[in-house]
């Protein structure tokens, strides 16, 4: 759901602890937090090529540096966010940057790669607790009439870390690829000194459930089971029994989390919330920013890899050259989701899959082994960083605005879980897909051709969306005016103050 559009359905209700005293110094600090665990996405993405040369591992190790983040991010978001109503959002937020900046130490201090990921799951762990409870505390901090404002800031936070992550990572690689991590430190105290002193405590007097840990283990056991498969298969076989075990046992936990999130514990909310997968739209809606975040996460990592390999692209070009991508997204968000509340979020989202789509079969058209950045490589990336910021925003709107506001906070938590996966089962197909490639080149446009074919799937579920949720007032909320959400950052979870009693 776009970040408006949370807030609109939050401030239908007072919020739970008078505004803050500096709500200013509030917003400072949730937004250098959230900066922090934006900017390690794309850090870690620029840095791919230097960790693997550094310690002389696979790429399908490697993965795990994404992937082991992504999932454990997504599995964990709703339930930090249920905790943070109970025990308070402050208490959350700051023990979530206490554990992110503990993660980013550690993961500055490996060894090897298994310590690598392992510090990198502590980072996840940190990084949903900071974005579950981020926008509950400006909601908190700021009275109705300055609410928007703030909002608008905080949501462009994500924009701004997307289109600094590749430029930074790529200078600080220069110096030492553990400097990555490192620079999230000093931040990231700062923020957490601050934070102690100006940020407001929140809780939801009324909430008494808590999350499934079972089902939230079984969720992370499927993907992660799928994802080892997919990243394994090439090496081992598609037919080798490790492999196929992988997968069968992929297949029966995600059974195991759909029977479990239909019979949860009286008390405990499930780690899926089926009754919103009746709703036709949401449905749609998660489906298809799967899919396109599948092919999002694929070209990103895929690109850095051309660059750096194909065409031997230093770090600090290659950071560079990957900029006018996120930034054209966060230039063309706003004015894709003020059309899509216009027409149908629907049919926009169908545009920007399109065109982000249209992206890959230029580079395959025209890349080659020779450099030609500015003729050969920039048009493509003109088309996906337009399709990307009319993706996202519209897709997040179709999803949030077919949902009364008594299930916002869950349906925010949910569709931020299905990006995240998607994102990971990206960066897995991808690495399978270039599995044997004969070259650099072959590998680049295999990467390129899973990109048309997930954002097609993406297109077709966006125009099964259609604009439903302009037609349907007995479900549907007023329609959000959209924000820029133009990259692969996590949705928060909103406020319990907008969501009323959920529905179970």
């Amino acid at each position: 759901m776009t970040r408006r559009g949370a807030m609109s359905a939050a401030t239908e209700q007072p919020p739970t602890a008078a505004p803050a005293r500096s709500p200013g110094l509030v917003l400072l600090v949730v937004s250098a937090a959230v900066f922090l665990s934006a900017l390690d996405l794309f850090i870690v993405n620029i840095a791919f090529p230097t960790l693997a040369a550094s310690f002389d591992s696979t790429t399908g190790a490697l993965s795990w540096v994404l992937n082991g983040y992504t999932i454990v991010f997504a599995a964990l978001l709703a339930p930090a966010g249920r905790i943070a109503d109970r025990v308070g959002r402050r208490r959350v937020f700051l023990t979530g940057l206490a554990t992110f900046l503990a993660g980013s130490l550690g993961c500055a201090l490996v060894w090897d790669v298994g310590s690598l990921i392992a510090f990198r799951v502590v980072q996840a762990v940190g990084g949903a607790m900071i974005t579950a409870t981020s926008l509950a505390l400006l909601l908190v901090a700021f009275p109705p009439a300055r609410r928007a404002g703030a909002i608008a800031v905080w949501s462009m936070v994500g924009g701004v870390a997307a289109a600094l992550g590749p430029p930074i990572g790529g200078l600080l690689v220069e110096a030492s690829w553990r400097w990555i991590f490192l620079v999230n430190v000093p931040v990231g105290i700062a923020a957490l000194v601050l934070g102690l002193r100006v940020l407001p405590e929140s809780r939801d007097a009324s909430e008494r459930r808590r999350p499934d840990v079972l089902g939230t283990l079984l969720l992370i056991g499927s993907v992660g089971l799928l994802s080892y498969g997919l990243v394994e298969a090439p090496d081992r076989g598609w037919d080798s029994g490790l492999v196929l075990a992988a997968f069968a046992g992929a297949v029966v936990t995600g059974a195991l989390v759909g029977l479990r999130a239909a019979r949860a514990p009286r008390g405990t909310v499930p780690v899926l919330p089926l009754a919103l997968f009746r709703v036709r739209s949401f449905t749609l809606a998660n489906l298809a920013m799967a899919s396109f975040m599948a092919g999002f996460g694929g070209m990103l990592l895929g690109n850095v890899l051309w660059l750096t390999g194909g065409w031997g692209f230093s770090t600090v070009e290659a950071g560079f050259a990957l900029i006018p991508g996120p930034a054209l997204a966060a230039l063309t968000a706003i004015p894709a989701g003020r059309l899509g509340a216009r027409i149908g979020h629907g049919p926009v989202a169908a545009l920007g899959t399109a065109l982000f789509g249209l992206g890959a079969p230029y580079w395959v058209a025209r890349v080659g082994e020779v450099s030609g950045f500015a003729a050969d490589f920039l048009p493509g990336q003109v088309l996906t960083g337009i399709g990307v910021g009319c993706t996202l925003t519209n897709l997040s709107a179709a999803a949030s605005s077919s949902l009364p506001p008594a299930t916002l906070a869950t349906g925010t938590a949910t569709f931020g879980a299905f990006r995240q996966i998607g994102a990971t089962l990206g960066v897995s197909i991808l690495l399978a897909a270039v599995a044997g490639a004969g070259g650099e080149l072959d590998g680049a446009q295999r990467g390129w051709a899973l990109t048309v074919v997930l954002a097609a799937l993406a297109s077709l579920l966006s125009v099964a969306i259609g604009t439903a949720h302009h037609t349907d007032p007995g479900r549907a909320t007023a329609p959000p005016a959209p924000v820029p959400e133009p990259v692969a950052v996590p949705a928060p979870t909103p406020a319990p103050a907008e969501r009323g009693e959920p529905i179970r």
